[in-house]
């Protein structure tokens, strides 16, 4: 780690060899070898232009659909914090939000500012950074429907503008910023007007919704996997007998069987291998193939 030495000076916070479990729902994980925590896009944008172009970068947000391995995390993970929360209407059908924003504020300040369609993000618990890196959605709606320009960080250090609907690549839980190395910084959502009141009532059923049928009080990642064709996540879990079972300290909920438990201290192995041995056996059992939602980072 010898690299250390010759990181760039920043306004913002540096931390080396520290633990990622706090900065996870999961709360667990290993090391960086460093953290770094930006003071605004200035200061991220003078790092990234003084950072040695082979250390490998993480960007993370609130780590609500997040496991770190146990091992943890070579290189830099860049966490966007209070530089990066600015919310501002624009006009009467569009706002914008930075990347570290969480998505129940955004939903909230466009219900003030009568900008409809974007109320299903009360019920996504991460950031809008994320949700545009997985084109995050619920209940019927997906990010792709509701974004209009994504500003960005390229690995040079470089402010960039992203409006054309084919350089997002939006697919389901999918976008080109999950293989690109850019860092999201923001984002502009641009949709219709409505009825603030109207609107309120829409979030309302939906926090209600997800209050009654989520696990949102326990240490949970959201929806562990990828919804197959035809099928719920949660369906293929049940039948395959996975509904409440332990597996070390680690198990799906038995209020929704998508969403994976730390029900104390669980390590990151633990969770990760109930999540194979989902798999697993949901193949053997209903010949499925279930792919992951949560991102899986660092070193065994």
């Amino acid at each position: 780690m010898s690299w250390v030495a010759d990181l760039p000076p920043v306004r913002g916070k540096l931390m080396y060899r520290e633990a990622l479990a706090p900065f996870t729902w999961f709360r667990v994980g290993g090391p960086a070898d460093v953290v770094f925590m930006p003071a605004d896009e200035a200061d991220l944008s003078t790092f990234i232009k003084g950072l040695d172009p082979s250390i490998p970068v993480t960007t993370i947000g609130v780590g609500s659909n997040l496991l770190v391995r146990d091992g943890g995390v070579n290189g830099v993970v860049i966490r966007l914090g209070r530089g990066f929360n600015e919310v501002k209407v624009l006009d009467d059908i569009s706002i914008y939000a930075g990347s570290a924003v969480p998505d129940a504020i955004l939903a909230r300040k466009a219900a003030d500012a009568g900008i409809a369609d974007l109320e299903f993000y009360a019920g996504i618990p991460g950031t809008v950074g994320g949700a545009i890196v997985m084109n995050a959605g619920c209940y019927g709606s997906e990010t792709k429907n509701v974004v209009a320009t994504v500003t960005y960080m390229n690995r040079l250090g470089e402010i960039c503008l992203m409006g054309a609907e084919e350089e997002f690549d939006f697919s389901y839980r999918h976008s080109s910023f999950q293989s690109s190395g850019n860092i999201v910084l923001g984002a502009t959502f641009e949709t219709r007007k409505d009825d603030p009141a109207a609107i309120k009532a829409r979030m309302e059923a939906i926090t209600a919704r997800r209050e009654q049928t989520q696990p949102i009080r326990e240490k949970t990642g959201g929806s562990t996997f990828k919804n197959p064709e035809g099928k719920s996540a949660w369906q293929c879990v049940d039948e395959a007998g996975w509904r409440g079972r332990l597996f070390g300290a680690a198990k799906f909920s038995e209020l929704h069987s998508n969403f994976m438990i730390n029900t104390g201290d669980a390590t990151a192995a633990e969770l990760e291998g109930l999540g194979e041995a989902v798999r697993a056996d949901v193949m053997t059992k209903l010949g499925i193939d279930l792919h992951w939602e949560i991102k899986r980072i660092g070193k065994p």
